[in-house]
């Protein structure tokens, strides 16, 4: 009602205009007691809950004001005296006495009767114009006391005409409009603009980050000079980027209503403010207006070692895929960030190796000082057999939600020292890319810890000599992203050979459009043209993908396309592909492939009927009003039917921001010997290979070998399990959003959002030489939880709400070839297994003699397993494998 009000005199009010009869400020009468009655009450649901339904309380009250002295010189100059008495709490709706946490609660049994008494002492404002220049109170009183008093002395912040101002009150230094009309005056505070100091943080990617919208409306109305009635309203409304129903509303209301008035105290004489504010009493001193900081404890919380005894055994390893391993690890993570080093190291060094992994992550998620100082403790960098436990640390490091300094620092200097095992130090350099360029994203490229980072890093790729160093130098860039890092990347993209070549591609194509200049893009046409000489095919589509994708010209695309058909077979089959998925997805590229295609030197049957089995293709995994998810596969073979390439990429996006949720790449090379075929052009020479490299939330893992030269290979083909390798396994903080919000009544809101994710993302290939056929598999396990708190505790009573959401899934991939003739047989699946999603929101009051008002409501629904819809020739091969595989299981041999 408040805020239609609002827009009703935004638009009939005139901006000129002031209060009729006023051009200075409302003034208080001589020797007069206006007696009021003031409320304050805060309300907390979801955005389209019913008030009835909100959690929340009232503090009502008497307050008595009357004037102190008046300036001789100035009568627009007062001190005025306020004081509060009669104090209830109550609830705002009316509840049954079974649920009415207040039913038979006196005000001191609630309050306490320390705190009632400080908050019935009087305060004084010193008054001008309607501004509130000084607040005067008592030393030493509690601070959430002393913030309520201020938030009844910011009603009495008014001006009489209508404009704009920069305005002090509880909730900081703030713009503010003012709409005059008759008695009525109407402010508009912009709350986004307060200056006050601000505690907790949000999440690195916006994606994962939690949204805000806020108002502020005041309505005053005057009579005789004075203030006759305030009413008083502000909305903050959080919302989950990616899931906009798990959401929550606080309401915060204050009303102050004028009730009679009578003979008051006269008032005292004097010439200065600081005189009669002793006279009247000298305990009084001046204390900012803006609210201060209030401490919470946490009262009848479990300690960290009870915490971790209680959720331990949803953390072993056979329950991480279940949605309560990741609450738990949500709720652990809250508990560890109170906690000090030495209790931290405690629990690290009396647990079992089974679920240590576990709890590393948990630890290094806290992201406290505290918590890094007992990891890296904990940690004996130089012992190369803790591997395990080391390469979780870090991982949990790359994926920090809000990284420091301070964590990089510590980083650089391990990588500085003595590490044991080289594919920890690999891991390191790579680690310490992805925060240098999280750093950067928040401004802090300038900060010493990530100057010297960029150093090591780029100093480190030019003085590389060995073959594996380039490679983890390259990997650290590939997650940086370096602007100057360009030119390097490009001389190795070019000059480079194999592996070395691709990964330096791969890592331009991770850079944003704005950084692939011209000189990039020519450096791709000669690449993939080989102008100066023979490139693998794999680094050939790359430079092709990374073209298309950066506004390409009419001339660029027409070489492309002129080049299938002159291409070797599957490379043919592979460009084609790609550019009928760039039109069939109306990607960027698209409208200028049409352009060109309307050449019909270009368009014409022989260049477009190319057989093979290479693919690419894009489809959606989800497409909502809040964000959508976009998974591809690309699948490059080689001539002789052996998988050269498979990547898989899932893609989150909203309008404002993406995330690459996940990257899983299996490359093999070499292999043709196995089946006495011939390599294809520029590939004969290449040493027998199969691994795999992975991203996951926009960070490169270090990649994982099957296995490296042909002695290699003979050895786990004759001694494989067929069981996958392990890529990535453990625990993630995906959303980590803390705020405290100054509400105007001076009391404090918070609230918090975590969402975290058990993550298992494992691979691998076979090879069966009797029956002439490979798989190649990738399995991806999670249980996402993401869980909201909102709350409002005044330490006398506490209201708040919970809501989250939590899903378990599985998401597979697998290609099979069979290479026994020529054109093969290539089958590809993808398919997400049948998953529950659950909700759950609770609504809370509770008083700290433990008596509570709880409401949980929930629903639960089980969403329908998939197979991910492919390209029409994959579904038509893949009836072909599956009726070849069940004729060849009824023959005889």
């Amino acid at each position: 009602m408040i805020l239609l009000t609002v827009l009703f005199l935004c638009i009939f009010s005139t901006y000129s205009a002031s209060v009729k009869g006023h051009t200075t400020g409302p003034r208080i009468n001589n020797d007069k007691l206006y007696k009021f009655t003031y409320s304050t009450e805060v309300l907390i649901d979801r955005v389209k809950g019913l008030p009835e339904d909100s959690a929340g309380y009232r503090i009502s009250s008497g307050v008595d004001v009357n004037l102190v002295w008046r300036n001789p010189n100035n009568d627009d100059d007062q001190l005025i005296k306020i004081m509060i008495k009669d104090v209830k709490i109550e609830n705002v709706n009316e509840r049954p006495a079974a649920k009415n946490i207040f039913k038979g609660k006196h005000s001191e049994n609630i309050i306490g009767k320390e705190y009632l008494s400080a908050l019935q002492r009087p305060v004084v404002l010193q008054w001008t114009r309607g501004k509130v220049k000084n607040f005067y109170s008592y030393k030493n009183e509690p601070a959430v006391i002393q913030n309520l008093k201020r938030g009844l002395a910011s009603l009495f912040q008014i001006q009489l005409h209508s404009g704009a101002a920069r305005e002090v009150d509880v909730s900081g230094k703030c713009n503010v409009t003012y709409r005059a009309r008759e008695s009525q005056v109407t402010k508009i505070k912009a709350l986004g603009t307060c200056e006050i100091k601000k505690t907790g943080f949000t999440s690195h990617n916006e994606l994962l980050d939690v949204s805000t919208k806020v108002t502020s409306a005041t309505i005053y109305v005057l009579e005789d000079s004075f203030i006759k009635s305030v009413r008083a309203e502000e909305n903050h409304v959080l919302s989950l980027n990616f899931q906009q129903t798990t959401n929550a509303k606080i309401v915060s209301k204050q009303k102050l209503e004028l009730k009679s008035m009578e003979a008051g105290p006269r008032v005292i004489a004097g010439k200065q403010v600081a005189s009669v504010i002793n006279t009247l009493d000298s305990n009084y001193i001046a204390v900012p207006l803006v609210a201060e900081p209030v401490k919470t404890e946490c009262k009848n919380c479990p300690s960290i070692s009870e915490h971790w005894q209680a959720i331990r055994k949803q953390l072993e390893p056979e329950n991480l895929s279940k949605a309560e391993a990741t609450r738990s690890f949500l709720s652990f993570i809250q508990n560890l960030r109170e906690a000090t080093k030495e209790e931290i190291l405690q629990i690290l060094r009396s647990e079992r190796n089974e679920v240590l992994p576990q709890l590393v992550d948990a630890v290094t998620s806290a992201q406290t000082p505290a918590s890094l100082e007992a990891m890296l403790e904990f940690l004996d960098f130089k012992n190369g057999s803790s591997s395990v436990l080391q390469e979780r640390f870090l991982y949990a490091c790359g994926f920090a939600s809000h990284p420091n300094e301070l964590l990089l620092k510590s980083l650089i200097n391990r990588l500085q020292g003595q590490i044991g095992n080289s594919e920890i130090r690999e891991t390191v350099t790579i680690i310490v890319g992805a925060l240098v360029k999280k750093l950067c994203d928040k401004g802090g490229c300038k900060l010493p810890a990530v100057v010297r980072a960029k150093k090591l890093i780029l100093g480190g790729l030019d003085r590389a000599k060995k073959e594996d160093d380039v490679k983890m130098y390259l990997l650290a860039m590939k997650n940086a992203l370096l602007p100057e890092a360009i030119p390097l990347l490009l001389k190795y993209a070019e000059a480079g050979e194999g592996p070395i070549s691709n990964l330096a591609a791969t890592a331009l194509q991770r850079y944003g459009i704005s950084f692939i200049t011209s000189e990039v893009k020519e450096t791709m046409n000669r690449i993939y043209h080989q102008n100066h000489k023979i490139y693998e095919k794999t680094l050939r589509t790359t430079a092709a993908a990374i073209i298309f994708s950066n506004n390409p010209s009419y001339m660029e695309v027409k070489n492309l396309l002129l080049s299938i058909g002159e291409l070797p077979l599957e490379m043919n089959k592979y460009m084609l592909s790609l550019v009928q998925d760039i039109l069939h997805f109306e990607m960027p590229a698209s409208k200028m492939i049409r352009k060109v295609l309307k050449d019909m030197v270009v368009h014409n049957y022989d260049r477009f009927s190319k057989t093979g089995s290479s693919s690419a293709y894009s489809g959606y995994v989800t497409r909502g009003p809040d964000a959508s998810s976009t998974y591809s596969l690309d699948i490059l073979y080689s001539g002789s039917g052996i998988l050269r390439s498979s990547n898989m990429n899932i893609l989150l996006f909203n309008k404002n921001a993406r995330l690459h949720a996940s990257q899983v790449v299996i490359e093999a090379q070499g292999l043709e010997s196995i089946i006495a075929a011939s390599a294809d052009e520029g590939e004969e020479n290449l040493e027998s290979f199969a691994g795999m490299s992975a991203v996951l939330l926009d960070v490169q893992l270090r990649p994982v070998t099957f296995f490296q030269g042909y002695g290699d290979l003979m050895s786990k083909m004759f001694s494989a399990t067929g069981d996958p390798m392990n890529v990535v396994k453990g625990l993630i903080l995906l959303t980590d959003y803390s705020q405290v919000i100054q509400l105007q009544s001076g009391l404090k809101a918070s609230a918090e959002f975590q969402g975290g994710l058990a993550i298992d993302i494992s691979g691998g290939m076979e090879f069966s030489l009797w029956y002439r056929e490979s798989k190649t598999s990738v399995k991806n396990r999670g249980a996402m939880v993401v869980v909201g708190n909102i709350f409002v505790d005044s330490f006398f009573v506490k209201a708040g709400m919970e809501t989250s959401f939590e899903r378990e899934a599985t998401l597979n991939f697998i290609s099979t070839v069979q290479f026994s003739e020529y054109p093969f047989l290539v089958c590809m699946q993808m398919d997400k297994s049948e998953s529950p999603f659950r909700q759950y929101v609770t609504k809370y009051e509770s008083l700290p003699s433990g008596k509570r008002y709880t409401s949980r409501k929930g629903k639960v629904k089980l969403l329908a397993g998939s197979e991910y819809p492919l390209h029409q020739e994959n579904s038509n091969m893949c009836r072909k494998v599956f009726s070849t595989q069940s004729d060849s299981s009824d023959s005889w041999f």
